[in-house]
């Protein structure tokens, strides 16, 4: 991409979803987004695939070393969390195709394009009730990762599918818990908006987000 700019104002083109077709990429999606989501898919050189489950990240975007785009998202993620991640990976491609590769990946660029686009989803045929709000104040001044907003984290994993999990914040202070990696904590007192928890192999302390969802331990 270079130094290229285009002026803010001007329409974006659409793109295309190479390799993993919309038509099997779609039932990922809330139903009625899937036409707008479409409708912002038809041309370049831009490539969604659906992959297994990360701990570190939902999504990312990269530039791929022979020009193409790539953006991934975890396969299991639910409908919203889904579109969210997408559009927001969406909006790195378009920052870095309007304003070059020089701006920071969460800086203002990014934030006024994923404003721009993620702004006409947040309809009540698309997202529940419970949503809607915690959105809407994620987007005032969104961060580089949505799980940086407890709100918003609790809202969105409400709707993901049952298990044993429980939050950090739930779990008493001075119980065991594993985390998805395997490895296994006690948990400490609040540290202002974290938890001090110390692992049982090393002794080294960490500190947790309170929405993090852990195996708690007998």
């Amino acid at each position: 991409m270079g130094k290229h700019f285009r002026h803010p104002n001007l329409p974006l083109d659409p793109l295309k979803i190479q390799g993993m077709g919309f038509e099997t990429f779609k039932e990922y999606l809330p139903e009625h987004a899937r036409e707008q989501v479409s409708a912002l898919f038809t041309q370049e050189d831009l490539r969604v695939e659906v992959v297994p489950n990360r701990v570190t990240r939902h999504g990312d975007y990269r530039r791929l070393p022979e020009g193409g785009h790539v953006i991934t998202i975890n396969k299991g993620e639910n409908h919203y969390r889904f579109l969210l991640t997408l559009i927001h990976e969406l909006a790195h491609f378009r920052a870095f195709s309007n304003y070059g590769r020089g701006i920071k990946p969460h800086g203002i660029e990014w934030k006024n394009t994923f404003k721009t686009l993620m702004l006409p989803f947040l309809r009540p045929e698309i997202f529940p009730e419970s949503l809607l709000m915690p959105l809407a104040n994620y987007l005032k001044n969104p961060k580089a990762s949505s799980d940086a907003d407890f709100e918003l984290t609790l809202a969105l994993k409400s709707f993901d599918a049952a298990n044993q999990k429980k939050y950090i914040f739930e779990i008493p202070e001075g119980s065991k818990f594993e985390t998805q990696s395997g490895r296994i904590f006690v948990r400490g007192s609040k540290r202002t908006k974290r938890f001090i928890c110390t692992e049982q192999s090393t002794g080294r302390v960490y500190l947790f987000q309170p929405h993090v969802r852990v195996k708690l331990l007998g």
